[in-house]
């Protein structure tokens, strides 16, 4: 039945329950008369590790703080998604140059943000225990990010993606396209060229993935894959999608769903992202954040061996902390297989915030961050400490700039320069 409903356009009957994960939403502006359920609060209160009295409030963290583009979640290692060994077939790799990041921190709470277009309806909010803010998708439609208006040859896509019920019926599509007009973006489903990411998330062992595309007018038919990525409501999956040419891979998590050899047509010009939800019921909600679009194809080898220096923003840290994520995994690898050809060379691991927050918490955190790089290249791929030196520069030294999240997200990075 799942599969028919996929490939017959995706269109979905809602039989979800009326219950809501209470207090996931945090949303100040509906604080009030939200009613929160004492069981569901139990069952919350288990994700959230620590006392969160002793966060600041989303609003008073800097940017460094909040953008997931370097610092990811605020969680403490035992909130850790998976450890970083969980994530050994992870091949994903960003791109070189962040060219668009979206995390929502400009938006107002309780405002749909600036940025953005739609014909349904959605807000900004918080949730408690997580950093930021995030879009909360609350009526059906489509919801385009109107600062992305072109996809490179090669390209990686990412972003977080939660929902607070985890059913079968009702789903978040996800569409590279090529509007012929894009200030008619309504008319989405029925351009001549797209990709598109269907995901019902259900529980564990009940969710599903599904792609379809579109080639010059041509559909063909969905195809559909079991998926256990969505254990928990309130709980973000990363996605991530990555683009070579003709050739599309799809992550959630630590896991490759697809990789798709004839995605795209090589010569079309695809200049929109479309997010569309088919149907709601009120009850049910995606909520989206820290969606981050880079362009290059990575070349570790050449940059490092070569040119000296390589530069990579796919070494992700949890907020205002030196613990790696575990999406880190594939960006570590390859770094690590380049040393391990080239045995005779040292490397200096550097590490760079954004300028937001205190000048010399900056450095300091900088520094910690390099050494962890260290430790992880050390322990999970068996380089020799020997070979490798460490420093942080904290803000100093910006690639791109300090007003824009974009440029903000570029300026947190890794440097690896050759001794």
């Amino acid at each position: 039945m799942k599969q028919l409903l996929i490939a017959t356009g995706f269109l979905f009957f809602c039989f979800s329950s009326q219950a809501q994960l209470g207090g996931v939403i945090n949303n100040a502006k509906k604080k009030a008369e939200q009613k929160v359920n004492e069981k569901v609060d139990d069952e919350i209160d288990k994700q959230v590790d620590g006392d969160k009295n002793d966060e600041p409030a989303p609003d008073q963290k800097s940017s460094e703080q909040q953008q997931s583009g370097s610092a990811g979640s605020n969680s403490s290692p035992k909130q850790e998604e998976a450890p970083l060994k969980v994530y050994s077939k992870y091949d994903f790799v960003p791109g070189n140059m962040i060219v668009a990041f979206e995390d929502f921190s400009q938006d107002a709470v309780g405002d749909f943000p600036m940025k953005w277009n739609t014909n349904a309806s959605g807000e900004v909010v918080t949730i408690e225990g997580k950093p930021g803010h995030w879009l909360m998708l609350t009526q059906k439609g489509y919801f385009l990010p109107e600062f992305i208006d072109s996809f490179a040859d090669n390209f990686t896509l990412e972003f977080d993606m939660m929902c607070d019920q985890l059913v079968n019926s009702w789903g978040l599509t996800s569409s590279i396209v090529q509007l012929p007009e894009r200030n008619r973006p309504e008319e989405w489903q029925s351009a001549p060229n797209l990709f598109t990411l269907n995901i019902l998330p259900g529980g564990e062992g009940n969710g599903s993935c599904s792609y379809d595309r579109r080639k010059n007018n041509t559909g063909e038919a969905a195809t559909s894959a079991q998926i256990s990525t969505f254990k928990d409501a309130g709980k973000p999956v990363h996605v991530a999608l990555w683009r070579q040419k003709e050739r599309m891979r799809v992550y959630l998590n630590e896991q490759k769903v697809w990789d798709v050899p004839k995605a795209f047509l090589p010569d079309v010009k695809y200049n929109s992202l479309v997010y569309a939800v088919q149907l709601i019921d009120g009850n049910n909600h995606f909520l989206l954040s820290n969606i981050r679009l880079a362009v290059g194809a990575p070349d570790t080898r050449s940059k490092l061996i070569t040119e000296g220096k390589w530069v990579t923003h796919g070494i992700l840290f949890d907020v205002n902390s030196a613990n790696i994520k575990p999406e880190s995994y594939g960006t570590l690898k390859q770094l690590a297989d380049v040393l391990k050809e080239n045995a005779d060379v040292k490397v200096k691991i550097v590490g760079y915030t954004d300028s937001d927050g205190d000048e010399a918490k900056n450095l300091d955190l900088s520094k910690r961050r390099a050494a962890s790089v260290k430790e992880a290249l050390s322990k999970e791929f068996g380089i020799d400490t020997n070979r490798m030196e460490t420093d942080g520069k904290g803000e100093a030294d910006p690639i791109d700039t300090n007003k824009t999240p974009e440029g903000k997200a570029n300026n947190r990075r890794v440097e690896f320069v050759k001794l």
